[in-house]
């Protein structure tokens, strides 16, 4: 990747990780916990803490530790993220909101031991997950990446090129 195409996408993950952490100090700062804001019948504000990673997993584990899995997944998909080709506009994209994403629920565990939570999609018998901006950045990130090596492999089934930088 050319140093221009990375000042670009830091300059994008940059950008993720503060919409991230300012959405999560207006909720902390105008929601008490578990607070609930009906928006829609089947999506709320809640207010809640997650001790864990995503979705609660390994919320058993410190804080030192989980920071620990935390950085070494940003360095993994930074590395990934430095290897796309420049026709990988999708993955690129993709990986800097994984980043910025990974970043804004770094920030959080680092400074408060906990990521803060407020999305909640919920039926009167079903519920989903509480979860925040920074994973809707990571899972749409995912879903780029994945689209692109879908979009890569259509392109290399019929000879088109791909991975030029």
């Amino acid at each position: 990747m050319s140093a221009r195409a990375i000042g670009f996408y830091a300059l994008l993950i940059v950008l993720f990780t503060v919409a991230d952490q300012v959405v999560k100090e207006l909720v902390e700062t105008m929601m008490p916990l578990h607070e609930r804001i009906e928006l829609l019948p089947f999506l709320s504000l809640l207010h809640s803490r997650n001790t864990g990673i995503a979705f609660s997993m390994f919320s058993g584990m410190s804080d030192t530790a989980l920071s620990l899995v935390m950085a070494g997944v940003i360095l993994f998909i930074g590395y990934l993220a430095l290897r796309t080709g420049a026709a990988q506009t999708w993955a690129r994209l993709g990986f800097a909101l994984i980043l910025g994403g990974a970043f804004g629920n770094l920030i959080d565990r680092l400074t408060n031991g906990f990521v803060t939570d407020y999305i909640y999609f919920h039926t009167p018998v079903w519920s989903f997950a509480i979860f925040n901006l920074a994973d809707v950045f990571i899972t749409v990130g995912a879903g780029l990446v994945i689209l692109d090596e879908f979009l890569d492999w259509r392109r290399g089934r019929t000879g088109g090129q791909t991975h030029a930088d």
